[in-house]
């Protein structure tokens, strides 16, 4: 008895000694030879990436590979912060019929990762009234970081019934809602407003001032009683966000020169920000050649996601951005309007970047190169020579999509220390053979 004692504790003991090394490795996962771009950091280089607990550990010219338990050659491909799509409508679940609090959202996850989106703004959904129900079928059960801005509407985004309802916008619940989650709630909309009124607005910016947070607006129908000069030079505050600004809709564009209209250029002399947000009908291919000729580019690149954009001219984030590419934008100033300048709109500026210490959200993209074309909301067509494809989303220092496998093993490879640490650096389930029934 004695002796079997002995033998189980020398096993132990063996064990011990052997444990130590599995973890060793200084970082948990090592992205290498990819071409970073970091606009807050100022990188376009070929750098290393490490990422530990979630968060971006190193970013140098030579990292060795021995001190990652998983190393990813990114080579040829383009590493980048994850995408942040500050114009998304996915409030769904509820079952309501043609409300964007229901049938007309859609469940984020199955369209970011794809994209190397690992961060989303639902842009107006929900309203005071309805936002906690949002948060609970959605933003806690989602593993996309699912932002908000709450809708001036108390009711939501839930149709002309409810958004046309001046008794209904009303900033102070609203910027109460907003300073009770301020991790989540991140800004103001108004949307979809056909009445003369300036409520809407008026009420939107008083409730951003009381919750110290920026206002979105989608203008809605174009009234001459509120002009959108006005708006964009006297009610917006420097930091708001004009989205939709190729629609053409609203007098964003000069009936003369074609290009920017006055007020979108003495908007943005104020400060204001400008989304693109492209929707199933606020991108124009009339309206962005011009004034994208005249240099009038977008702080920040959206899709306004929701069921009839997605299968639209839109299709997805990186669409849109091939779009800016198409149209002149360089890939860099893309990419920073995909991350880091959508972060300072919302005020999240841990977000949207690869500095020391910040969220490992990554985005690995290649670049193809070909005949593509792209469709606008009337769908007519132009013609671009690049496409990004996303290879690799890694969220909080996970990979959580891998297209072409980048991160797996061979099935004739013997299994190593990373297939045995997996859960230090991905969220993909480990089946041995055994186990898999189906």
């Amino acid at each position: 008895m004695e002796r079997k004692v002995s033998l189980c504790l020398a096993t132990v003991g063996a064990l011990f000694t052997v444990a130590p090394s599995l973890h060793a490795q200084t970082y948990d996962l090592l992205l290498k030879h990819g071409h970073v771009v970091d606009a807050k950091n100022h990188i376009s280089s070929t750098m290393d990436v490490a990422v530990k607990d979630g968060k971006i550990a190193k970013v140098a010219a030579n990292i060795s590979p021995a001190e990652a338990v998983k190393t990813i050659d990114a080579s040829d491909l383009y590493v980048t912060p994850g995408l942040i799509d500050i114009h998304v409508h996915v409030f769904a679940g509820t079952g309501e019929r043609g409300s964007y609090a229901g049938d007309l959202s859609v469940y984020p996850d199955g369209f970011t990762f794809r994209n190397g989106v690992t961060t989303v703004v639902d842009a107006g959904c929900s309203g005071w009234r309805n936002f906690e129900d949002f948060k609970d079928k959605i933003i806690d059960r989602s593993q996309t970081r699912v932002l908000a801005l709450l809708n001036i509407v108390g009711s939501g985004m839930r149709g002309p019934k409810y958004e046309q309802n001046l008794a209904d916008m009303q900033a102070e619940p609203t910027a109460a809602m907003a300073r009770k989650y301020p991790e989540i709630v991140v800004g103001i909309k108004s949307a979809h407003f056909e009445g003369p009124e300036w409520t809407p607005y008026l009420q939107a910016v008083k409730a951003g001032t009381l919750a110290n947070i920026p206002v979105m607006i989608d203008y809605g129908a174009n009234r001459p009683e509120r002009p959108l000069y006005q708006l964009l030079t006297r009610v917006l505050r420097p930091g708001d966000i004009y989205t939709h600004m190729y629609s053409g809709l609203r007098g964003e564009q000069d009936k003369t020169t074609l290009g920017p209209s006055k007020a979108l250029i003495e908007g943005r002399k104020r400060g204001i920000y400008f989304d693109v947000g492209h929707g199933g009908g606020s991108f124009d291919w009339r309206v962005a050649v011009p004034l994208t000729k005249a240099g009038f580019l977008p702080d920040s690149i959206s899709t306004d996601l929701h069921v009839g954009s997605m299968n639209a001219g839109m299709k997805d984030m990186l669409n849109v951005s091939d779009k800016m590419l198409a149209l002149g934008m360089p890939l860099d100033q893309v990419i920073a309007a995909d991350t880091w300048h959508p972060a300072r709109e919302i005020k999240r500026e841990e977000l949207g970047n690869l500095s020391v210490g910040a969220p490992a959200d990554i985005a690995v993209l290649r670049v193809v190169h070909g005949h593509f074309g792209f469709v606008d909301m009337f769908d007519t067509k132009l013609m671009g020579t690049e496409k990004l494809i996303c290879e690799m989303t890694i969220r909080n220092g996970k990979v959580v999509y891998d297209l072409n496998g980048m991160s797996s093993p061979l099935w004739t490879e013997a299994p190593t220390n990373a297939v045995r640490q997996a859960e230090r650096w991905t969220r993909f389930k480990q089946v041995s053979p055994a186990a898999a029934t189906h």
